[in-house]
């Protein structure tokens, strides 16, 4: 049996506790040992959830720990994942009971797949990518690394969504566009054919957002 921890213990982290309770594997491979924060009082005022044992800094790798992040910033993600890859960490796939995963759908390390997901046929998911309940993910998709898709997204068919890439609650991604690496995504988007790298984008269709 393995012992997970989760990196955050703020509201994610709250919920990606009660997700993995209800997690392929739960009580056969893992049990949650508890939760990394270097925030002690994290889970202050709030009942039925395992300690913060440490902060990731300080945090000490036992054989039979496993790790999952559960930070939103797809930027802080990437710099506590590699903390704990430095020390010799491992890291496991949470997918929800509930989540539909199709045939020939090949899902890397650290990846967290929500309640009500959707994720069909010949799909590639890289590393560390963190997909929120009821995200519809449609055929042959490619998805990068560290990624953020926040709930009821859609991608459409022969999508393809570079690494680090955030994908805000209700965008739409039309079949065979193209999110390039470091892009934003807002709320209830639609993006008809491309977003370029490191830009924010917004509406309907999605332009990308200057500031006055």
């Amino acid at each position: 049996m393995k012992h997970l921890l989760i990196i955050g213990a703020r509201g994610f982290g709250r919920e990606i506790y009660y997700s993995a309770i209800e997690s392929i594997g739960y009580g056969t491979e893992f049990d949650v040992k508890g939760f990394l924060d270097d925030k002690a009082d994290a889970l202050e005022g709030y009942a039925g959830y395992p300690s913060i044992i440490s902060s990731v800094e300080d945090y000490e790798i036992q054989s039979d720990d496993v790790f999952i992040c559960a930070l939103g910033d797809v930027h802080w993600k990437r710099h506590y994942v590699q903390k704990i890859l430095d020390k010799g960490g491992e890291f496991i796939t949470l997918i929800h009971n509930s989540a539909y995963v199709s045939k020939n759908v090949k899902i890397g390390i650290g990846c967290i797949i929500l309640a009500g997901c959707r994720v069909h046929c010949d799909v590639a998911i890289g590393d560390f990518t963190t997909i929120q309940p009821y995200v519809v993910i449609g055929h042959d998709c490619h998805i990068g690394n560290m990624c953020q898709f926040n709930s009821n997204t859609m991608l459409g068919g022969f999508v393809t969504v570079e690494d680090d890439v955030t994908l805000h609650t209700s965008a739409i991604l039309l079949p065979k566009a193209k999110v390039h690496a470091n892009a934003v995504v807002g709320a209830g988007s639609v993006v008809l054919r491309s977003v370029k790298a490191n830009t924010t984008v917004f509406g309907n269709p999605a332009v990308p957002v200057t500031s006055k």
